[in-house]
């Protein structure tokens, strides 16, 4: 599970299923503090938590305004109602002599725009057409492939 940085001490500390005595004292009053003292602290919170399962914690977090998130595996990661699928995240894109494949789009959207997803490029398609944008001219480029470093 992943807390937000305040989980401890934000504006509901005071209702925080991870607050106790001990995390109460002032060596885990600061951001900084905490990382000072981080093994310490994981113990405490550990222990606290370990008396409930996620999704009570998760929960009692909820409530009180506590970022937080529950940690899953790439199947999860999938399945989940915010993410990609659920949100028409994916697009078919074709790959050199294969199949077309599910792919992801870029995580930001940007108003009016459609992002590119062209076909992966074959090993080596855009070499000669950047070597030439770098300056490279024909003869160097052919004296590369003749080395064998193309």
């Amino acid at each position: 599970m992943g807390l937000g940085a305040d989980a401890l001490h934000g504006g509901s500390r005071h209702r925080s299923p991870a607050r106790t005595p001990a995390t109460a004292q002032p060596r885990f009053v600061t951001g900084f503090a905490r990382v000072a003292h981080r093994a310490e602290l994981n113990a405490i919170v550990t222990e606290r938590f370990a008396a409930s399962d996620s999704t009570k914690v998760r929960s009692a977090l909820d409530e009180i305004g506590i970022a937080n998130a529950g940690l899953n595996d790439v199947e999860g990661f999938l399945a989940h109602h915010s993410v990609p699928a659920a949100r028409g995240r994916w697009r078919d894109m074709p790959i050199p002599r294969g199949p077309q494949v599910p792919a992801l789009l870029p995580p930001t959207d940007l108003a009016g725009l459609v992002p590119r997803k062209d076909a992966v490029p074959a090993v080596g398609e855009h070499t000669e057409p950047t070597l030439t944008e770098l300056g490279y001219g024909p003869a160097e480029i052919e004296a590369l492939r003749a080395e064998g470093a193309l």
